[in-house]
């Protein structure tokens, strides 16, 4: 056993040298992400969005403050940045954590991020709005009513379509009840809350999973009836690090979550890869058929970057399709899609120079142009972020030499 997770870490190995300063798994390596958020006076991890009208909008931390700015002209100049809480905390922003932003279409700026605690791996979920166009925010609050300085991290925001509000997060009450308890328990657990009424409070958390893993950054998107669907990597039997999926139960239903393995590459690894998936959804209105997937997967065999479809019915999962080069450590997808149309990118290290590569399906995903590089910097960089303005598909990327660029795909 010691030695098949010997050959897991050495497989890993190279992708954890990506993650932004982050160098192990397991308790040392999110340990050092902590620590790391706490000391950085900026960072390079940042959160994109367009609003209704076009403009983009970008949230990233600076000296303990999340900031917000504005482009009118798609990046090449930006408005003054404004501070979203009025006083400094420590925040984690690099790797898998930094804030994030949605607008809703009235011009509602939604932020969230994770404060770190002092103690070891604790943190709280942090939400503000601004309803003046982002000139100001109002006072922020968290968003969990569970106050234990225990891990409430790894936030996920998500906007639906009918104005709710939902956040997520990796939270490890269940793992502390557990061990007082003397129970066992594997992972951390999901939660979320959801707001009905544009961010002015939310409802009382509810769990979604048990037994997540404990450092990996939750996706979400929705489906045509706004539904909310979650992904993450889990801890199932035998320290098995593959991804589940949900759907989030509506506000005030009687449906119970069920959540489903999305991904089976059986890769066993006693620790966090820190190395969350990309989720997008597949087909609009009526032909809306499920979910275009794309993560990383240390199994023996093969590891690197996957792609898979899942049957949003059926919950059964296409055949996965690897990509990217693995001995450049390829890393930190992102993806996309508009109705057959599909964009996959994502980044790998060369000889310390990091570029994102992308892809292109214009058939649901069935099949796929060959990859080619979209971007370069020689320098420290972020991962990879997709966001469209109408049609229009940008990748949106930031590095410690370039510094922000917003490319047409």
């Amino acid at each position: 056993m010691v030695e098949k997770n010997m050959k897991n870490l050495r497989n890993f190995g190279l992708m954890l040298l990506v993650s932004l300063g982050l160098s192990t798994i397991a308790t040392a390596h999110e340990e050092h992400t902590m620590q790391k958020s706490t000391m950085q006076k900026s960072t390079l991890a940042i959160s994109v969005t367009f609003d209704a009208q076009g403009v983009l909008w970008r949230a990233g931390v600076s000296e303990g403050f999340v900031l917000v700015d504005k482009s009118s002209d798609l990046g090449k100049t930006f408005s003054a940045k404004v501070k979203v809480n009025p006083s400094a905390q420590k925040i984690g922003a690099d790797g898998e954590a930094r804030p994030k932003i949605a607008i809703s279409p009235e011009g509602n700026v939604y932020l969230t991020w994770t404060e770190a605690l002092k103690a070891p791996f604790a943190g709280y979920i942090w939400f503000a709005r601004s309803t003046n166009g982002g000139k100001s925010f109002e006072k922020p609050y968290i968003v969990h009513q569970d106050r234990a300085e225990i891990t409430h991290r790894f936030d996920a925001l998500n906007l639906a379509p009918n104005g709710n509000v939902t956040v997520s997060w990796v939270d490890k009450r269940d793992l502390i009840a557990a061990k007082v308890a003397g129970k066992k328990y594997d992972g951390a657990a999901i939660y979320y809350a959801v707001s009905s009424d544009k961010g002015t409070s939310f409802a009382p958390e509810q769990k979604l999973a048990d037994s997540s893993c404990e450092c990996c950054r939750i996706v979400t998107t929705n489906k045509p009836d706004g539904t909310v669907v979650a992904m993450w990597r889990h801890v199932f039997e035998g320290s098995e690090r593959d991804h589940m999926m949900a759907e989030i139960p509506a506000l005030g239903g009687k449906q119970n979550a069920a959540p489903r393995r999305a991904t089976f590459g059986h890769w066993k690894i006693d620790g966090c890869p820190h190395h969350g998936a990309a989720l997008a959804s597949g087909g609009e209105g009526k032909d809306w058929w499920g979910y275009h997937m794309a993560y990383f997967d240390g199994n023996d065999a093969k590891p690197g970057l996957y792609y898979s479809r899942m049957d949003g019915v059926a919950w059964a999962s296409s055949p996965p399709k690897k990509f990217g080069d693995n001995k450049n450590q390829a890393g930190h997808p992102a993806i996309l899609s508009t109705g057959e149309n599909v964009w996959l990118v994502w980044r790998e290290i060369n000889e310390g120079k990091a570029s994102i590569l992308g892809m292109y399906s214009d058939d649901g995903g069935r099949s796929w142009v060959n990859a080619k590089m979209l971007a370069g910097s020689a320098g420290k960089a972020d991962y990879p972020h997709l966001i469209a303005k109408g049609n229009q598909v940008y990748l949106a990327w930031n590095s410690e030499q370039e510094g922000f660029q917003l490319i047409a795909l």
